[in-house]
């Protein structure tokens, strides 16, 4: 069923309560180097959050606004836990000695649906940077085999940020995933599309020719 614009006005009203959620639990995040250069940058964060937020429909985001409540709850920061879970790559001995043991349990069940919905999306993210190698230069590298200490891979990340959504969640999120698969849509150009957008661009062609130059 089309969505109504007050149902559309609904769900961005949602993502960006979301953003603004996330944005208070980043705050907390703390890096061995102490803040990071991006924790003080608002409005980036919110470009770059929101632009992927809005490809979610309203079931998904209700559920991650959930998630985030009852991290709240109990004392966590899922911010927090999706940095850590992204040290798994790139400091697997620092990772399992001081992470690890403070972090949910991930069942292999859970591990294995979730590797299900990285690796389309690896070749969705694959796809996007050949489509538009400008833009695609300036984002994450793509695979964990190219993480290095300084520079984590959009797979990686992706682990990361999927190990902290509830069971509820992962599943409204693979629904997603598979409605897109059967449309033939991308969700890496969808996020990217918000993004640019949201970042001063026209669309898509108009951020590629302006990288481009740049």
């Amino acid at each position: 069923m089309r969505e109504t614009m007050e149902q559309r006005l609904a769900r961005m009203e949602r993502a960006r309560e979301i953003v603004a959620h996330e944005w208070e639990q980043f705050q907390q995040v703390r890096g061995e180097g102490g803040r990071a250069s991006c924790q003080d940058n608002p409005e980036e964060f919110e470009v770059q959050r929101l632009g992927q937020f809005l490809t979610w429909p309203m079931d998904l985001l209700d559920s991650y606004a959930s998630d985030l409540d009852a991290a709240d709850a109990a004392g966590r920061n899922l911010l927090t836990e999706k940095y850590a879970r992204m040290m798994e790559s790139t400091e697997p001995e620092r990772y399992a000695r001081e992470l690890a043991p403070h972090l949910p349990a991930l069942s292999p069940d859970r591990v294995e649906e979730q590797e299900q919905i990285i690796a389309i999306q690896v070749v969705w993210a694959r796809e996007f940077h050949a489509g538009y190698p400008a833009l695609g230069a300036g984002m994450r590298v793509l695979t964990t085999a190219e993480d290095t200490l300084e520079a984590t891979s959009f797979e990686t990340y992706l682990r990361g940020e999927l190990g902290t959504y509830s069971d509820r969640t992962l599943a409204l999120y693979r629904a997603l995933v598979d409605d897109l698969i059967a449309a033939g849509e991308n969700l890496t150009w969808r996020t990217v599309a918000y993004t640019v957008i949201l970042a001063g661009y026209e669309d898509l062609d108009a951020a590629e020719e302006a990288h481009a130059v740049g």
